[in-house]
């Protein structure tokens, strides 16, 4: 039996996108219709509604079907504790490890800061290589030891390495872009590496003895095509590196392993992982090479992590990894809710776990291969990414390559700009972050992690005689309204007060409670509380009595119209600075003459209006 077989499928007539579109036109009132397309940094449309898919591209499958690895983040900085987490992360449901070391792409203020044997032996004390459970070690230039150090490790307990799945992921490129520097040219440099990935395939590790690890881009505020394109450019110098020092293609192509960012946005996330999947087979078919699944690692992303009421990152790190796991990531790794704060405790580091466990043990999300396929929105968005992936990637490649890109500071200068676009329009609030520019709790209490944030964690120092180029040092969107939060705390704790601003609402509550609303967000996001006023008393007496140097009128478009301008004059000559929720329209020039200073409303320079307004208030 089918839908239309069905009894209830002739009691409702079948929907066609021509009745669709009547009822949007009515709904947008005259609007056009390009309102609900929105578009990504790479300038890909995103519509409402998509047919089918009449040609669906190739399937992106994971290399090995079914369940992905759930792999647990291990950057403790002392061996022992991180050995006891790891151990715990393992018991409670991993299927893996990711160790972090400091100095590596996904430090972020933590990561295992020795590499030396007893540090090793000690970290992975416990841990069964032999049963083949994965180990996925960040590549980075502060840990030179850490391979020959696990290599001993394994040969002293005569454990055969092919029978492992440690992956080393030797990334120099990644490290450059990261921190700005490359032992030595590339040209020099590129026998180093070969040399380092021949040694441990010769000796049996054959799992991602290489990684593309694109996360410097996202990280850095660059766009989904910058992040393809860096991962494709990273891919094909390793490849050729690998060949030119003696290794076939073939046997290239097995060591070599990629890493991308997740983030919130699951649509835009589902077709990056599709589309990389995609690309690479077109390189590997261009090197004469007949495409095989590659090995994908996804890790939630690091720019969208707060410090502000943390635990909304729960829900961004729940969207990040359903899309990566409908994308087809082969291991994800979850960053731990207050990674932002500091290294992790045992609480966050098994939420970070259970947000994989559910979706697959609970929603089967892992079910399916490919569930995207065929979806028309899907394939579209996957195939847009594609194509503008490749782009970059021609860009990288017509600059000489990626280390010749890096040397240059193109590259930089093209995710610096789309960073910059970024910036903007979390400023303006029209990329939402909830618990920073939207719904912020300035009253939130302390989130605790087990040792505090480190920013010399995730630093590098270069060698004498080191290639330099512009770094991509990591940052989150957030920041710039943490920092006001952060001098609004420290006011707190020096004064006993935050600053604060009056709401002066006018007419009923049905009349302002929108605008006052708004206006209490507003401020609070940069870390000025809200005190509401009630109308019908002396405005200029409840300012006072606020203890605010700031005053916010708020009401409705009409009983602006009525007695903003009196509510205005009152505030201004009590001593109050003068604000007004929404956009003026006609009355903009009789209320500034009355006193109201700035007007605040949705998609203006929120950020920049924060912090004025905090000066003021001060």
């Amino acid at each position: 039996m089918t839908l239309h077989d069905a009894p209830l499928a002739g009691v409702f007539p079948q929907g066609k996108e021509e009745d669709w579109r009547k009822i949007v036109d009515r709904a947008l009132k005259g609007a056009p219709f390009e309102k609900l397309i929105s578009k990504t940094y790479d300038g890909v449309e995103i519509a409402p509604l998509y047919a089918r898919a009449t040609a669906p591209g190739p399937r992106a499958l994971r290399a090995a079907p079914g369940r992905w690895s759930v792999l647990a983040r291990v950057d403790h900085g002392d061996p022992a504790t991180a050995n006891r987490l790891a151990l715990d992360d393992l018991e409670g449901g991993a299927d893996g490890l990711h160790i972090v070391l400091a100095g590596a792409q996904g430090a972020y203020g933590s990561g295992v800061a020795d590499d030396g044997d007893e540090s090793i032996a000690q970290l992975f004390q416990s841990f069964h290589f032999e049963y083949g459970v994965p180990a996925l070690i960040e590549f980075s230039p502060r840990a030179p030891n850490a391979v020959s150090a696990i290599r001993r490790l394994l040969d002293r307990a005569h454990i055969e390495p092919s029978i492992t799945r440690v992956a080393f992921g030797f990334d120099p490129l990644g490290a450059q872009a990261l921190h700005g520097f490359l032992p030595a040219p590339w040209t020099e440099h590129s026998a180093v590496f070969a040399a380092e990935v021949k040694s441990v395939a010769e000796a049996g590790f054959r799992f991602g003895a290489a990684f593309a690890d694109a996360r410097v881009i996202h990280a850095a505020g660059g766009s989904e095509a910058q992040e393809l394109g860096f991962a494709l450019s990273a891919a094909l110098a390793y490849l050729r590196a690998l060949e030119a020092n003696g290794l076939p293609l073939e046997t290239a192509r097995a060591l070599l392993a990629f890493r991308l960012s997740a983030d919130a946005d699951q649509f835009v996330t589902i077709a990056k992982f599709r589309a990389l999947r995609r690309l690479f087979a077109r390189v590997e078919s261009a090197c004469g090479l007949a495409p095989e699944p590659i090995y994908v690692h996804a890790e939630t992303a690091w720019r969208m992590a707060t410090r502000r009421d943390p635990w909304t990152n729960l829900l961004r790190a729940t969207l990040a990894t359903f899309g990566a796991a409908i994308g087809g990531a082969d291991a994800v790794t979850v960053l731990p809710f207050t990674q932002a704060l500091g290294t992790p405790d045992a609480f966050a580091r098994r939420l970070a776990r259970d947000t994989q466990l559910v979706l697959q043990d609970e929603s089967h999300v892992h079910v399916v291969d490919d569930p995207a396929a065929g979806a028309g929105g899907m394939e579209a968005l996957t195939e847009a990414l594609a194509e503008r992936g490749w782009s970059e990637f021609q860009k990288i490649e017509a600059e000489g390559g990626l280390a010749a890109s890096l040397e240059k500071g193109a590259l930089q200068a093209r995710v610096a700009e789309t960073a910059d676009k970024r910036a903007q329009n979390v400023a303006r609030a029209r990329d939402k972050i909830t618990g920073s520019n939207e719904f912020p709790d300035i009253g939130e209490a302390p989130v605790a992690a087990l040792a505090p944030f480190d920013a010399s964690r995730s630093e590098a120092e270069a060698p004498a005689g080191a290639l330099r180029s512009s770094p991509l040092p990591p940052r989150r969107l957030a920041e710039p309204f943490e920092a006001l939060r952060d001098r609004s705390d420290a006011a707190l704790a020096a004064t006993g007060a935050r600053p604060r601003v009056f709401l002066a609402n006018l007419g009923s509550v049905a009349a302002y409670t929108a605008r006052a609303h708004f206006a209490k967000n507003f401020f609070e996001a940069g870390g000025m509380e809200a005190v509401f006023g009630e109308d019908g008393g002396d405005l200029a007496a409840g300012w006072r009595a606020s203890g605010a140097k700031l005053a916010c009128i708020c009401s409705s478009d009409a009983i602006y119209a009525e007695r903003a301008e009196e509510a205005a004059r009152a505030l201004a000559a009590a001593g109050a600075r003068v604000y007004l929720a929404g956009r003026p329209g006609e009355l903009e020039k009789a209320l500034r003459s009355a006193g109201v200073a700035d007007f605040i409303y949705a998609g203006g320079d929120m950020f920049a209006t924060l912090q004025r307004a905090f000066e003021e208030a001060g």
